[in-house]
């Protein structure tokens, strides 16, 4: 893995992820053994945009959103102050990624282009995303899209300089998956350490695998 190179950060838009700063490319995987190693990795992200003025946008299990804004209250978050305002949004991945029960990864780009546009909206410095993705290992309709839609979010996110960091649980998917998930990322999180991705595919390209993937005939079990 690559080190991320500080001096590639945005002037005037500086955003440190697992306590090294982005630069131009702001699109993250994090892979992680226990909801414990990604609040220890995370938490400065979490936090730390509340004193620039940036926003908050997290998606997590909706089973766990009181104990999220537990968690960020605990390190310092005064989390109904910021919900008020508004500098804090904390959704259940029902009400994002499985509304209406199915994942639609055209609904849900837009619907991330909109969250990031809508923060620039209000005047804040940048969004700071983070979305659990835990939600596509149910049995919905849909969820087989997610390289897919992890691959086409490559043609939205540079237009903005949000940071956008998705979080997967290791014990939930298998190998294969986690790999095609990395390498739709320019920018991974391993053991609590954020590297540039030389395993990152251009959206392009991914897509036309993916493509060549469905066209071949099922193999024999």
């Amino acid at each position: 893995m690559n080190e991320v190179n500080p001096s590639a950060a945005l002037a005037g838009k500086d955003v440190d992820l697992c306590g090294v700063p982005l630069g131009r490319a702001r699109h993250a995987c994090a892979f992680f053994n226990s909801k414990e190693d990604q609040y220890r990795a995370l938490m400065p992200f979490l936090t730390e945009g509340f004193g620039k003025g940036d926003r908050n946008f997290h998606i997590v299990d909706p089973k766990r959103i009181a104990e999220h804004r537990r968690i960020l209250h605990d390190a310092g978050v005064d989390t109904d102050k910021a919900a008020e305002s508004g500098q804090l949004v904390i959704k259940g991945w029902d009400e994002a990624y499985l509304l209406d029960g199915r994942f639609d990864q055209d609904r849900m780009i837009a619907m991330i282009e909109e969250i990031l546009q809508e923060g620039a909206r209000g005047q804040y410095r940048l969004t700071r995303f983070m979305a659990n993705v835990d939600w596509a290992i149910e049995d919905r309709p849909g969820v087989m899209d997610l390289v897919e839609y992890e691959t086409r979010l490559n043609y939205v996110l540079p237009k903005y300089d949000d940071a956008v960091t998705c979080v997967y649980d290791l014990a939930q998917f298998g190998a294969e998956t986690v790999m095609d998930i990395m390498r739709t990322h320019p920018m991974v999180i391993i053991g609590g350490a954020l590297f540039e991705n030389p395993f990152y595919v251009p959206p392009d390209q991914m897509l036309k695998e993916l493509r060549e993937r469905a066209r071949r005939p099922e193999r024999h079990r």
